[in-house]
């Protein structure tokens, strides 16, 4: 047996659903905490072809639990990097980034190829809303994380369709903002236990700052990334 770095996946799953992963093209909008995740396992899996899109860089405050932030990324745009640290890990693949927001002109570009899933990591409510419409009406299965922040135990990250979550109020809002599709066809990872919330000042660009440690997000960005993979290997 040839050593390469997919000679334990092949052990797993076979020679066919490494081919169907090595032929599969994903788009990763946002690379952050839970994208970061997402998008290293996507990599490592043998996916062939990866868009990465973020409209943000990394600051000092994203060190806690973002992956793909270090001290020699901080400042530099989230999905260039996401891109560079995809071709460190695997010279062959097909990595590009958008370095945008998700907006009703972007997305056009954003979706620019053909794609066989998206991993929907944002999370600004109403962009999200909207990216995961665009998909839906182009028939691109969507895989979609609700939000990872405000929660302790790791142990509470479950998987549904967004019609099946409960407790989430990211799940909630979204339903109501998408309550004419069918939701059974959007495929999501939450957490059922209750947010903290605690009160904070903006920070200087009048964003929320709110609390996250490094293993919630990290597990809900795994566990994104295994439905995916599971989806592409099936083939359908």
């Amino acid at each position: 047996m040839t050593d390469d770095m997919y000679t334990r996946t092949r052990l797993l799953i076979g020679d066919e659903a490494v081919e169907r992963l090595r032929n599969s093209s994903v788009l990763i909008c946002g690379c952050g905490a839970v994208g970061g995740h997402t998008a290293e396992a996507m990599v490592r899996a043998g996916v062939g072809r990866i868009r990465f899109v973020d409209g943000d860089v990394f600051s000092e405050s994203n060190l806690n639990r973002q992956i793909l932030c270090t001290r020699d990324t901080v400042g530099r745009s989230k999905a260039e990097c996401a891109a560079e640290r995809a071709r460190s890990i695997n010279p062959d693949i097909d990595a590009d980034y958008v370095s945008c927001h998700i907006s009703s002109e972007t997305l056009p570009l954003i979706f620019n190829g053909e794609f066989d899933v998206l991993l929907d990591c944002i999370d600004t409510l109403a962009c999200k809303a909207e990216l995961i419409r665009y998909a839906y009406d182009r028939e691109i299965p969507v895989f979609s994380s609700m939000g990872a922040a405000m929660h302790i135990d790791p142990q509470r990250i479950r998987t549904a369709t967004l019609d099946r979550t409960s407790v989430c109020p990211i799940a909630r809002s979204l339903r109501k903002s998408l309550k004419d599709i069918d939701q059974s066809r959007i495929s999501v990872v939450y957490s059922d236990e209750e947010p903290v919330r605690i009160e904070t000042e903006p920070d200087e660009f009048g964003k929320s700052v709110i609390g996250s440690l490094p293993t919630v997000p990290g597990v809900a960005g795994l566990t994104l990334a295994s439905m995916a993979i599971s989806r592409l290997i099936e083939g359908v």
